[in-house]
């Protein structure tokens, strides 16, 4: 399986006149806490989203790494880079791709009427509980066999599907969520690429806000939101780096900010 999960997701940086959209890259290993920002992409004002994800894939050496993407990184020429690049991808399916998205909830429909006969099929339970609440997910993912449009994407390999049960309160929700993937249909792969996309993006982007207040930073003027953005995500890495103080980021800065000694030894990471 792929060592390395690298997740693109979209971050907002307000200027004084308009949004500033930037990707940024974020790099997982076996745990979550671990997550590192690899890079950031500012789209050009006259473009779209989308344009900065083949910049930002550029700089990133992706052979042995699983690329994970939300819907709107669901792209033919984006999976046919990661490809070419020697990566591997799992890409959320979503009404973007209309098309796709149908044949994939059909495909899903006709082999769970037939009871999986003559599929590829795999499947997975897992069922976290913590602080109240009961999380069930079940995994399925199929070969992409009799799939149309599966000769137009790169590499791909499986369709996966993801049910999400979460009770807490007494009140139980039900999601569902679609993907496709170059990778092998083997549930358990699925699962790390799926747990791996969220564990980044809701962690990472968790510390960032509880951490470094970013959701309550107003500066607007010119680049400033961009730089601090930047700066941010400096400050981030070189905190998760060091390992001697057993603290969490926010107690990290805090202890740097009277402890000019172990300051020292954070930017010594940088």
């Amino acid at each position: 399986h792929r060592d390395r999960i690298i997740e693109l997701s979209l971050e907002v940086c307000m200027s004084q006149k308009r949004q500033h959209k930037s990707y940024s890259a974020e790099f997982k290993q076996e745990a979550v806490d671990n997550a590192l920002v690899l890079g950031q992409v500012k789209t050009d004002e006259k473009s779209n989203e989308i344009t900065a994800i083949p910049q930002l894939l550029k700089l990133l050496a992706l052979k042995g790494c699983l690329v994970t993407m939300d819907a709107m990184g669901c792209q033919k020429p984006i999976a046919r880079q990661i490809i070419d690049q020697g990566g591997d991808y799992v890409l959320a399916v979503k009404g973007n791709q209309r098309g796709l998205y149908e044949q994939v909830l059909t495909a899903f429909e006709t082999a769970e009427n037939a009871a999986f006969k003559g599929y590829t099929v795999d499947t997975l339970k897992t069922q976290d509980q913590g602080h109240g609440r009961t999380e069930v997910r079940r995994y399925c993912v199929l070969a992409t066999e009799g799939l149309l449009a599966a000769p137009n994407w790169a590499g791909l390999n499986m369709i996966g599907v993801v049910e999400a049960e979460r009770t807490e309160h007494g009140k139980t929700s039900t999601e569902m969520r679609y993907y496709i993937g170059s990778i092998s249909p083997r549930a358990a792969e699925f699962a790390r690429a799926v747990r791996g996309h969220w564990g980044i993006e809701n962690s990472l982007h968790w510390v960032l806000d509880v951490a470094f207040r970013e959701d309550s930073c107003r500066v607007r003027k010119g680049y400033g939101a961009e730089n601090l953005a930047v700066l941010r995500h400096m400050a981030l890495n070189a905190a998760k780096q060091e390992k001697t103080a057993k603290l969490g980021v926010k107690n990290k800065r805090l202890r740097a900010g009277w402890d000019e000694p172990y300051l020292a030894k954070i930017l010594v990471g940088i």
